[in-house]
């Protein structure tokens, strides 16, 4: 595993193993605050991490940013065994253009994507954040439930089949049907790599599992309270969704401790063809 690590810092034995048609789904479920009683360890971002929060304007769009990042690096130095602030990652080029800004990937010291690594995804909104950790291509994107007038203004970019389903929602439960739609959208596009660079309306993603892109298992996943989330495998055969919570304190407590307690945190469900199921499962 020291290919995907940046300098300082003994790699260990993964604390946990992804295998191949699992999901492992963390939930983050709140963002650092000032009321916590230590600092985010931004020491452990890399120079791009740290511009990327500085140029953002509002601070809770920095605390947003920050922890998310320091929740992804510390989940994946527990399936790499690397220290969190010696991973490198970057980008996969993009399937559309070729440029560097498809699918996040861990990097070797060429800057080149490291094979046989977990594949991961991040999509974080409004203080929470969601990580998907697979063998495979994999995608998430979590979300709060938008307006009405949000939807009324996204459905002309829908697939033609998925504007007809959530036409025939009744009214005041079309925000939830199509926040459901949309994360499974976003979640398979950036599975795909290409994000929103390609048409949302190219691909269905509704309610007739069946319809759904060749190749990928694409379902909806527990999220944070108040949001809804969905992740994307490139797995014919996907056997199961592990879900877990990041423990409280990962964010600020030193790294050995936090490793600790996301090397015992157990699933709170299991998802197996479509059905949750009460954890814990290792």
């Amino acid at each position: 595993m020291r290919s995907a690590a940046r300098g300082a810092g003994a790699a260990t034995a993964p604390a946990h193993v992804v295998r191949p048609g699992e999901l492992h789904v963390w939930l983050l479920p709140r963002a650092w605050t000032h009321t916590d009683p230590a600092p985010l360890p931004v020491g452990e971002l890399d120079e791009d991490e740290r511009g990327r929060a500085a140029g953002l304007l509002r601070t809770g769009d920095r605390v947003r940013y920050l922890s998310a990042h320091v929740a992804l690096r510390r989940l994946l130095s527990a399936y790499t065994g690397v220290p969190p602030g010696s991973l490198r990652l970057g980008r996969d080029r993009c399937p559309c253009c070729g440029g560097p800004h498809g699918r996040p990937v861990l990097l070797d010291a060429s800057r080149q994507p490291v094979p046989g690594l977990p594949q991961f995804s991040l999509s974080h909104s409004h203080q929470v954040a969601v990580v998907a950790v697979a063998r495979a291509a994999v995608g998430v994107d979590v979300r709060r439930v938008p307006s009405a007038r949000t939807v009324r203004l996204c459905l002309p970019d829908l697939h033609p089949a998925e504007r007809s389903e959530l036409a025939a929602v009744p009214g005041r439960h079309r925000p939830v049907a199509f926040t459901r739609l949309w994360t499974r959208k976003e979640a398979y596009l950036k599975g795909l790599g290409t994000g929103l660079r390609r048409d949302p309306a190219a691909d269905y993603l509704g309610a007739r599992g069946e319809a759904r892109p060749p190749g990928w298992s694409v379902a909806d996943v527990p999220g944070p309270a108040g949001h809804l989330a969905a992740a994307a495998v490139r797995d014919r055969e996907h056997r199961g969704t592990l879900v877990r919570t990041v423990p409280p304190g990962c964010l600020h407590l030193p790294a050995e401790r936090a490793a600790e307690l996301i090397a015992g945190a157990h699933p709170r469900t299991r998802r197996t063809s479509g059905t949750a199921v009460p954890g814990p499962w290792k």
